[in-house]
């Protein structure tokens, strides 16, 4: 499945929800699923109704600037009458309205913006649209602590890499072999390893040999935040040529000291998590 398409379960009904141009849009094939096994006979239904054509037209007028407001009125006289049928599609085409997403094929269907979504839900059973919303709002949620772990992860790799060319730019001489170089990041990094985490990163890989990953993979956000307070601390230290011995000791007391101010905090409890699963 695309990563911009996502799927909820409302009361064992699969609804699928894509974004584009930052806008989530939601199925109402989906959603019609619940209330008959012809969808579309359910979407034109609601397309009839008075009260939904007002309501598109209103929505339209707030967010499309080339939404057509005289072709919008000739259906709104249309509507209630036995003999007006409307589809997404022709509301599309005829009042150049963006509400709509109407795609074919096998994975097609009609799709509407989630503001549309959730009142066709109401429609079809409030009841159901009060589950519909609470799914989608969980979705939601879990994608912002999706990306602030990214934020949070991205943060300590572009920290490292001012911390990587503090080393190079004091600690190592000049004709250095690619070997004595490696050497050198890596006692580095381990120097971090050893203040917040008590032991190398091939202690861990030998401790942990059916983890994927490494010692920093393994990290929960807490740690990760000091972490990143640490890189940037320890490039100053490098920078004033301060021994590496006396600097793990410096930082092994302010990892302490760190660590005992950000676990007093409440920490996202489904960040810890999901840093354990990916790591499993």
């Amino acid at each position: 499945m695309s990563k911009t398409k996502k799927i909820i379960e409302v009361k064992g009904q699969e609804i699928t929800i894509f974004k584009t141009k930052e806008q989530d849009f939601i199925s109402l094939t989906d959603i019609a699923k619940h209330k008959s096994e012809d969808p579309s006979a359910v979407i034109g239904n609601w397309m009839r109704n008075r009260n939904t054509i007002e309501f598109l037209g209103i929505w339209e007028s707030l967010y499309n600037p080339n939404f057509k407001p005289l072709e919008f009125e000739g259906f709104k006289k249309q509507a209630g009458l036995n003999a007006f049928t409307l589809s997404p599609k022709k509301w599309t085409e005829t009042t150049n309205a963006k509400g709509f997403i109407v795609k074919a094929g096998r994975y097609g269907g009609t799709y509407a913006h989630k503001d549309i979504a959730f009142k066709f839900a109401s429609w079809v059973s409030v009841e159901f649209e009060l589950y519909v919303v609470k799914e989608f709002q969980r979705l939601k949620e879990a994608e912002a602590k999706d990306l602030e772990w990214t934020i949070k992860r991205q943060l300590t790799k572009i920290n490292y890499r001012i911390h990587t060319d503090a080393i190079k730019e004091n600690l190592i001489p000049k004709h250095l072999t690619n070997k004595q170089i490696s050497f050198v990041y890596a006692s580095e990094a381990d120097v971090l390893n050893m203040a917040l985490f008590g032991k190398t990163a091939k202690q861990w890989r030998d401790n942990n040999p059916h983890k994927k990953g490494n010692i920093r993979d393994d990290a929960n956000i807490s740690q990760l935040v000091c972490l990143a307070n640490l890189e940037n601390i320890n490039a100053v230290f490098i920078t004033e040529e301060i021994s590496q011995s006396e600097r793990l000791v410096k930082l092994n007391q302010i990892a302490i000291n760190q660590m005992q101010i950000l676990l007093q905090q409440d920490m996202p409890k489904v960040l810890e998590a999901k840093n354990k699963n990916d790591n499993e």
